[in-house]
C-alpha cells in the first residue's frame, strides 16, 4: 500500500518532498513574481509584538544543524529554536544562512517584521517563502500540517506568518508580550521534552491521526 522505498521514514520522503518543492521555487514560474511590499523604517523602540528593539543578540546554534541565528536569550530563544529544529527533523533539514532572526536593519516590508529587531522571530528560508507571495506558490499541504502541529504544541505563543497578513510563511514569531507566563512555561515544558526519551524535536510523528484533531482545533482557536 505504501511507495515509500525501503528504509525512508515519513520524515524522509517529506524533506525530499520539500527539497524539491524549495528547489523549484529557485525558477518562478511565469506570471508568478509578486510585488513586495514597500519597505518603511520601523520607528519605535519596541517591535510589533511589544519586545524592546536591541542593538545585538547572541547567535545559537540549531541543535542537529549547522545552522546558527542570533536571538534574545532565555525563553524565547529556546521557543523558537524549538520552531528552527521541528522545521529541519520533520521538513527538510535547514543549512547555513537559511535561518534569519535578530537584525538591527530597520527597513520592513510589514510591521510583524520588526520582531526581528528585538531578536523575537525567525524567518525559515525567506528567499523561499517571501513576503506577499501566493499561498499557493508557497508550502505543500504536507508541511504545513508539521507546522500547524508546532504552532499546535506553542500554544498560542508562537505566531505562523502564513497566517498574518501580509502572508509570508517563512515566518515565526513570538506572540505574547514580555513577562507573559506563557511563555516561560512552553520554554519549561520544551526543556522538559529534551530531557526525557522520546520526546519533543526529533520524536514526534505531526501526520499521527490524534496530533492532526489537536492542531486542527487548536488552528480553529485561533
Amino acid at each position: 500500500m505504501s511507495d515509500i522505498a525501503p528504509g525512508l521514514t515519513r520524515r524522509h520522503t517529506l524533506g525530499l518532498a520539500a527539497g524539491l518543492t524549495a528547489g523549484a521555487l529557485l525558477v518562478p514560474a511565469a506570471g508568478a513574481a509578486v510585488a513586495a511590499p514597500a519597505e518603511r523604517a520601523w520607528k519605535g523602540t519596541t517591535s510589533q509584538n511589544g519586545w524592546p528593539v536591541v542593538d545585538q543578540a547572541v547567535t545559537h546554534r540549531v541543535e542537529g544543524t549547522n545552522v546558527d541565528v542570533p536571538l534574545v536569550e532565555g525563553d524565547v530563544a529556546t521557543v523558537l529554536l524549538y520552531v528552527a529544529r521541528r522545521y529541519a527533523y520533520e521538513i527538510d533539514m535547514l543549512r547555513p544562512e537559511e535561518v534569519r532572526g535578530h537584525t538591527a536593519d530597520r527597513h520592513i516590508g510589514a510591521p510583524f517584521e520588526s520582531n526581528h529587531l528585538s531578536g523575537t522571530a525567525i524567518a525559515v528560508r525567506p528567499l523561499f517563502y517571501p513576503l506577499g507571495a501566493d499561498a499557493s506558490t508557497g508550502m505543500t499541504e504536507q508541511e504545513r500540517t508539521v507546522v500547524r502541529d508546532i504552532l499546535a504544541d506553542c500554544e498560542g505563543v508562537v505566531a505562523w506568518g502564513g497566517e498574518l497578513a501580509p502572508v509570508k510563511e517563512s515566518h515565526f514569531q513570538i506572540a505574547v508580550a514580555p513577562g507573559d507566563t506563557r511563555l516561560a512555561r512552553l520554554a519549561r515544558r520544551i526543556k522538559g521534552w529534551d530531557a526525557a526519551p522520546g520526546q519533543g524535536a526529533g520524536s514526534i510523528d505531526a501526520f499521527a491521526p490524534a496530533r492532526i484533531r489537536r492542531a486542527d482545533k487548536a488552528a480553529d482557536a485561533r
